[in-house]
């Protein structure tokens, strides 16, 4: 869907977009990447890059969006495919899911708050541990949101 709305917005007003804001950063590579973003603008304005080049990059992004657009049909067939399966268990594991990670979360939260209030001396070690795993949680929360997600369009089409 990202992609569609860039490739709408063209190429021109996004190199103008970033290097205005890439121009804005106190770091040499931002600066020497708006720069370079400012160079192509000129090129595409003077017609150095022709419109037709422009249209073939726009159209490369439009692309990227079909390739999600169909990841996601996939995704979504397979979800419906568990919602109407007459097995028990393939109709239960995303609430099995859900109960798991909220468990497992609920007792990481609770060793946390427990090491920081009653051994305050190791909370330093405790949080650094805890933010090596968040990307363990980011993807097992993205799952869960999700299947959320998903069993909420469920239920508005199927009641």
């Amino acid at each position: 869907m990202l992609e569609n709305i860039l490739g709408k917005l063209g190429l021109s007003f996004l190199t103008k977009t970033l290097g205005t804001m890439l121009g804005k950063i106190d770091n040499d590579i931002a600066q020497n990447a708006a720069k370079s973003l400012q160079d192509v603008d000129a090129q595409i304005t003077n017609g150095t890059i022709t419109i037709e080049q422009v249209r073939e990059a726009n159209r490369h992004v439009e692309m990227m969006g079909d390739i999600d657009v169909k990841a996601l049909t996939e995704i979504n067939a397979s979800l419906r495919a568990e919602t109407l399966s007459d097995d028990k268990y393939v109709r239960r594991m995303r609430p099995t899911f859900g109960y798991l990670m909220a468990i497992t979360w609920a007792a990481q939260m609770f060793g946390v708050a427990y090491i920081m209030v009653f051994e305050t001396d190791k909370a330093s070690i405790i949080i650094n541990a805890v933010e090596s795993l968040s990307a363990i949680w980011a993807v097992g929360l993205s799952v869960l949101g999700i299947y959320v997600y998903k069993r909420s369009e469920d239920k508005k089409l199927f009641g």
